[in-house]
């Protein structure tokens, strides 16, 4: 002891960490048109700015799209990147998933597929902004809702269904008449076919 004080440790104090934020959003299987590319590239230019500028740190799915312009424009504005990717190696990820390697400072490499990528990069972020996106980011989202996490969404980004679905959604206060509907959906469906 120092003169009656307490001694005081690095160790006695919490740790001072930076934020993780996950930014979820279209790939280009998603489709943007040519518009939409040169509006959703200025956006993500200033998202990613905004970021780096806020300290935190960035968490992709290492994918191409939003979240690459984003996470391009993060690191020009000297933030550090992360990226989590649904291959086991590089060479899965690039040859299969014909993703890009370029968009992170690091990879993380699951080999758990798009669905596995997803839930460990939502889980590893502290705050979820989503940008655009469709039926990926909306799992990212349902995620992210149930984990309690802070959930952001850039509005003007676009939707995130916007490719057309064979799934149906149907409402109904009777339980009788929602099974009948849902099952008489089924069999005009194409899966039932």
């Amino acid at each position: 002891m120092l003169s009656g004080k307490k001694r005081r440790s690095i160790f006695s104090h919490p740790t001072m960490r930076k934020p993780v934020v996950g930014v979820m959003g279209a790939s280009l299987n998603d489709a943007l048109t040519d518009s939409d590319r040169s509006r959703i590239g200025m956006l993500a230019e200033e998202l990613g700015g905004a970021i780096a500028r806020a300290g935190c740190l960035l968490m992709t799915g290492a994918t191409t799209g939003i979240p690459h312009l984003v996470a391009t424009a993060f690191r020009r504005h000297g933030g550090f990147a992360l990226g989590v990717s649904p291959a086991e190696n590089r060479c899965e990820h690039v040859e299969r998933y014909r993703l890009p390697d370029d968009g992170a400072d690091a990879i993380i490499y699951t080999g758990f597929g798009y669905k596995g990528r997803n839930l460990i990069n939502v889980r590893s972020s502290d705050i979820v902004l989503l940008m655009g996106g469709a039926t990926g980011t909306l799992n990212e989202f349902t995620i992210a809702y149930d984990e309690g996490k802070i959930v952001g969404v850039l509005d003007g980004s676009g939707g995130f269904c916007k490719r057309p679905t064979q799934g149906s959604v149907l409402y109904d206060r009777d339980p009788a008449k929602l099974v009948e509907r849902c099952v008489e959906a089924l069999h005009r469906s194409p899966q039932w076919r």
